[in-house]
């Protein structure tokens, strides 16, 4: 069984690495947002012209960094979505939600201190992990059934 995977969410920390290094055995294939925040935050004004203000110039690089997102979150057989610790993230709970309208799985994966903040996310999981190993091991009991020896 192949897997597409989305990995949304915070993209300050190697998270998505220890993911794909884990699981680089499996039958999968990663997909995720662009994680170069300069360039996901500039694509708009840099392709389509720059504009006075600031909400225009998010709005612009949200629109096109969408296209890819949708894309790649419809394709997707499994949303994986990383709340840090440092920022709010509403970017990763609107991809949570969208793949949960799509009625995607979905794993979330964020520290206990996130608990209380994420529950309603946390409900539409099918699993919560708190390390991207936990993660891994997830996904190749859903590929093969097997467990960590």
């Amino acid at each position: 069984m192949h897997l597409n995977i989305y990995l949304a969410g915070e993209i300050h920390t190697d998270w998505r690495d220890q993911i794909r290094d884990g699981a680089k055995d499996l039958p999968v294939t990663f997909t995720g947002p662009v994680t170069d925040h300069a360039a996901s935050d500039d694509c708009g004004v840099t392709i389509l012209g720059a504009e006075e203000q600031k909400f225009w110039h998010d709005h612009k690089g949200a629109k096109l960094n969408a296209i890819r997102t949708r894309k790649a979150l419809e394709e997707a057989d499994i949303v994986v979505v990383r709340f840090g610790e440092k920022y709010r993230q509403w970017n990763a709970a609107f991809d949570a939600g969208y793949a949960a309208a799509l009625g995607k799985s979905i794993i979330v994966l964020h520290g206990p201190e996130h608990q209380h903040a994420l529950k309603e996310i946390d409900a539409a999981a099918l699993a919560v992990a708190e390390t991207p190993d936990q993660v891994v091991q997830i996904l190749r009991y859903t590929v093969d059934g097997s467990l960590p020896a």
